[in-house]
């Protein structure tokens, strides 16, 4: 009984930590997975984005999106599955830029960042001004990095047919922090934890690793903890798209320039693949299924 009643204190305390500080987060249609491309590749990426996923793409143009001076082709993507930033850079790209995975839209960026940092995240480039808005460049635990935007004039983009996933790949060693860090600042929620998920998910198919599913209004993240041992590509795929049926969908991805490069295989209800896009993006693509672990 005590040992019980120490669980329901500390979950109470952790409930009373995440109520006191302020949820910045605004919705997972403006949590923008970030891609860099070659120039000569940008308008094929974007075409095959859209040929996969349908959607469609904002104007092109030319701006600097970082704190010191650079030129990059920009554009987003909106596709009924997610959101994608593209950036094909004309200057070399200034450090950090080009590593961190997403952009995430928060609601008052100069207090994101103050969250982000009481929660654990170090801040890796400061909040400076870009041609739309505010960015900051931070990351958690385990070296997950992320982009926080705010828009001077907000946004308002379609909701998604489907959330995607953040696919995050730490090690055992920062895995509790990561999920402590991010849950503390997202104020989202566990939606499950498997020890024991099925090694096929990343390549091993007969070894297990531990997989966490976490949600929150950002969206979906997975946490993918594993010891590094993983075979290409699995760790390069940044985001996971989910579709209603991923045969049809691997075969536009197909017809428009796009390869798979695992899969498809079924594991966690789910039917999946890994694919790589014209000039190098890869994800995780799925569907839904009956088969279960």
């Amino acid at each position: 009984m005590r040992i019980a009643r120490f669980f329901v204190t500390i979950i109470a305390l952790i409930g009373l930590a995440y109520a006191a500080t302020p949820n910045v987060a605004v919705g997972p249609q403006y949590d923008t997975t970030h891609v860099y491309v070659a120039l000569e590749n940008f308008d094929r990426f974007v075409a095959s984005l859209t040929a996969t996923f349908g959607g469609s793409a904002t104007k092109q143009g030319v701006f600097t999106v970082t704190p010191t001076p650079s030129s990059t082709m920009s554009q987003l993507v909106l596709t009924p599955v997610g959101t994608l930033s593209v950036f094909g850079f004309k200057t070399p790209i200034p450090f950090p830029f080009g590593i961190e995975r997403t952009g995430y839209l928060v609601t008052d960026l100069d207090g994101a960042v103050r969250v982000a940092r009481a929660d654990g995240a170090d801040v890796l480039v400061g909040p400076f001004d870009d041609p739309i808005g505010r960015d900051a460049v931070i990351q958690w635990p385990g070296g997950v990095n992320m982009q926080l935007y705010w828009h001077t004039t907000p946004p308002s983009y379609p909701a998604l047919r489907t959330i995607p996933e953040n696919r995050v790949y730490v090690s055992p060693v920062k895995a509790a922090a990561f999920v402590h860090s991010f849950l503390a600042f997202s104020h989202g929620k566990v939606l499950s934890d498997n020890p024991r998920a099925p090694g096929v998910e990343i390549g091993r198919t007969s070894d297990t690793y531990r997989r966490i599913r976490l949600q929150s209004t950002f969206g979906l993240l997975t946490v993918l903890v594993t010891d590094g041992h993983l075979p290409y590509p699995y760790g390069r795929e940044m985001t996971g798209y989910e579709v209603a049926n991923l045969t049809d969908t691997l075969a536009k991805a197909n017809a428009a320039g796009v390869v798979t490069l695992a899969g498809p295989y079924t594991a966690d209800q789910r039917a999946a693949a890994i694919v790589q896009f014209p000039g190098g993006y890869i994800a995780e693509i799925h569907a839904r299924e009956l088969a279960h672990e």
